[in-house]
């Protein structure tokens, strides 16, 4: 009885909440939230409140994990406070599946880390909080990654008209400079009818926008025997009436065949819209860093999109500063990136990340000039999208509306524009409501974002 009493008290406690990283570590936040909240804790956004604090940890590339550390000091911080709420810290996600027992030796005042396979065990770990010799430690089973998890039933972070759907998990590729792998483990697909189901929950709960997220989203189904698996996928979701927008991200080059082209081509759901990361362009670069593609590949198969879908937004990450980049080699992908003229662009410094082969490659590249090329490139973006904003003006865009107080422009996106990654349109009507599609003049840009009017 007294033990049910604890745990009774447990719950009556207040969870504060914070989720780093990338849309796939939003999934499982808010697949966490829901469990919680479902087991009667109460959600407090404001953590400097809350009894308890989960810190879900994004642990991919350095700079990640700085974040990530930062956020459970700060979490800690509330803990130490006199007269404070705070009285137990948990750590979750890719930080806490990388680094496991790391966290644990050098962050005493953490009181749980739970790996990644763990994820749906989260409200048996908040339970075990106040057990005395429960662990610290709560390690994934051994085969955790041979199935997709479940990520139905989430309680959204953002706008309820916009969501992300997780089709696969893992990656079974080899990138040389990639922790991926290490962390999230093998390859799998979620089974289509999973799939199509929290879709159908999703939409039901007022998305009209579902961005499709995977580490690979043209992988879907190999592990289940299925080519071009992601044609299928879109040819199920155009089905849900209600939902308008279907946004295809994390689509590698290798994997984007004639069929599905022709499936976003034909799509009315499918937006003209393609995240297509290259990485590189110099051969050499993309051979160290175990790529498949190559330079003419990844130029003949932009301009086989850009001719198979007339208006396409293209949008891309690289790397610079990979170990042995000549100065010759960093040329050519900016001579690239000015030529192929890409719509939305994300660069990157090479982190070198341990147990990844890339770390232990000869002629490593110093930082001051990683950081000059960065931002050479991104110079060279800036003044690509300001010309594509400059020839956008007079022309009437379908604009998804994401926020609007009523006293300021609402902002929204056209097709062209990804949630929480890329530039977002002002527009000037305050009565538009948020998740509403309305069309609107283009009669202005503001940097790399779109006034319509």
């Amino acid at each position: 009885m007294a033990k049910n009493k604890e745990k009774s008290d447990l719950k009556q406690l207040t969870v504060g909440f914070v989720a780093l990283g990338c849309p796939k570590n939003i999934v499982d936040s808010e697949k966490m939230l829901s469990l919680v909240a479902q087991a009667g804790f109460v959600i407090d956004y404001d953590i400097s409140r809350a009894d308890i604090i989960i810190v879900n940890t994004c642990g991919f590339i350095r700079p990640a994990v700085e974040e990530a550390k930062a956020a459970i000091n700060e979490a800690i911080g509330c803990k130490r406070r006199k007269n404070a709420n705070t009285k137990k810290v948990v750590v979750t996600g890719c930080l806490a599946e990388r680094f496991k027992q790391q966290l644990i030796e050098e962050m005493p005042l953490i009181d749980a880390v739970v790996c990644l396979g763990e994820r749906d065990n989260i409200v048996k770990v908040l339970e075990n909080l106040n057990i005395a010799d429960s662990p610290r430690l709560y390690q994934s089973a051994a085969d955790w990654d041979k199935t997709a998890q479940d990520d139905s039933d989430r309680l959204l972070i953002g706008s309820a008209h916009h969501a992300y759907l997780r089709i696969s998990e893992g990656c079974d590729k080899n990138c040389s400079y990639c922790t991926i792998p290490a962390i999230k483990g093998k390859f799998r697909s979620k089974p289509l009818d999973k799939i199509i189901a929290e879709a159908n929950q999703l939409v039901d709960s007022g998305a009209v926008e579902l961005s499709i997220i995977a580490q690979d989203s043209t992988n879907w189904g190999q592990d289940f025997g299925e080519k071009d698996g992601l044609v299928k996928v879109i040819a199920e979701l155009e089905k849900i009436k209600k939902l308008k927008w279907i946004r295809l991200m994390y689509l590698n080059p290798p994997g984007i065949s004639d069929e599905i082209i022709e499936a976003i081509a034909k799509s009315q759901k499918v937006v003209k819209y393609i995240d297509m990361p290259i990485q590189h362009i110099n051969n050499d670069i993309l051979k160290k860093m175990h790529r498949t593609d190559t330079h003419e590949k990844i130029a003949a198969l932009l301009e086989k999109i850009r001719k198979a879908i007339p208006g396409v937004v293209l949008r891309t990450t690289i790397i610079v500063g990979f170990p042995g980049e000549t100065e010759e080699q960093f040329g050519d992908l900016a001579d690239f990136i000015k030529n192929v003229r890409f719509d939305a662009l994300g660069c990157f410094g090479f982190c070198a990340e341990a147990g990844t082969k890339a770390a232990g490659l000869p002629n490593q590249i110093d930082e001051k000039t990683k950081d000059a090329r960065r931002e050479k490139i991104m110079l060279i973006q800036q003044k690509i999208a300001f010309a594509k904003n400059a020839a956008m003006k007079g022309k009437i865009l379908e604009c998804l509306i994401d926020e609007n107080d009523g006293s300021n422009p609402a902002v929204g996106r056209y097709f062209g524009q990804g949630a929480g990654i890329d530039s977002v349109c002002f527009v000037k009507n305050r009565k538009a409501e948020v998740g509403s599609f309305i069309k609107a003049k283009v009669i202005g840009s503001q940097g790399y974002d779109l006034i319509l009017g």
